[in-house]
């Protein structure tokens, strides 16, 4: 099958980007989580959104749902990762496929080693839903507000 490549809804003309997690600001999720956007609208993405998740020592993010399909590896550390009720222990380099509407959550499987994931959404307007309330935010509001400095 060919693809045609003027089909500019496939393809971001922008510039490529170099993104280092250490110089961009990283937003709290509770509990000692923090996340750090990485590819997003804000460096031209137009289908896919990246970031990192760091977990302390036995912290834990709320059971959630995805409007999209969701990949996750594990950079650092050991999880445990809850997918649709079944869980299961992850460590480094391992990776997760989560389809769109299936609960799922990672904590830190250690009580005092730090835990970092990668994380990438199959949509720029990927959003996530806490399953315990119901409420429903886009993901990429935190990579609106993380505009990576220095490209040229």
């Amino acid at each position: 099958m060919h693809h045609d490549t003027s089909d500019e809804s496939c393809f971001s003309p922008l510039e490529p980007a170099v993104l280092r997690p250490e110089e961009l600001p990283a937003f709290s999720r509770g509990g000692g989580v923090r996340t750090i956007p990485l590819v997003g609208k804000a460096v031209g993405a137009k289908v896919f959104l990246t970031g990192q998740t760091l977990f302390p020592g036995g912290a834990a993010i709320a059971l959630h749902t995805h409007n999209c399909p969701e990949s996750v590896t594990i950079l650092e550390g050991d999880a445990i990762a809850e997918i649709d009720g079944t869980e299961h222990h992850v460590t480094r380099f391992d990776t997760t496929y989560v389809p769109a509407g299936t609960p799922h959550r990672f904590r830190n499987a250690s009580a005092t080693e730090s835990m970092r994931i990668l994380w990438i959404y199959a949509s720029v307007d990927a959003t996530r839903t806490i399953v315990e309330t119901g409420v429903t935010v886009r993901v990429d509001a935190e990579h609106d507000r993380a505009v990576p400095t220095g490209r040229s």
